[in-house]
């Protein structure tokens, strides 16, 4: 398996109602690559973002899930994608994420 860069490991943010609302506590939500481990999330978010330090981090690993489809010789099933979501809290000294400053 080829080497992960920090740049590969976030995939986008979670822009939800209730990861804004954790926004006031500085935890931020973003979807990464599910081969990342915590300290591979820690080290790409502190690279990403100048200023910013991060306390902890918590991932939840999530299955692909079962979508039926019918075709023509009968009806196929197969399985989405999964992903690995990180919750990541910065320390109180941090600088905010400038990327969630206009939501």
């Amino acid at each position: 398996m080829a080497t992960i860069e920090y740049y590969d490991v976030i995939l986008r943010p979670v822009v939800t109602e209730k990861s804004m609302g954790e926004m006031s506590d500085k935890k931020y939500t973003f979807l990464v690559a599910p081969e990342a481990t915590k300290p591979m999330i820690k080290n790409a978010v502190e690279k990403m973002f100048d200023g910013v330090k991060v306390a902890s981090v918590t991932t939840q690993n999530k299955d692909g899930k079962t979508r039926r489809r019918n075709s023509r010789s009968g009806i196929s099933t197969g399985k989405t994608a999964k992903v690995k979501k990180a919750v990541v809290k910065l320390t109180e000294d941090s600088k905010d994420i400038e990327l969630f400053g206009g939501l």
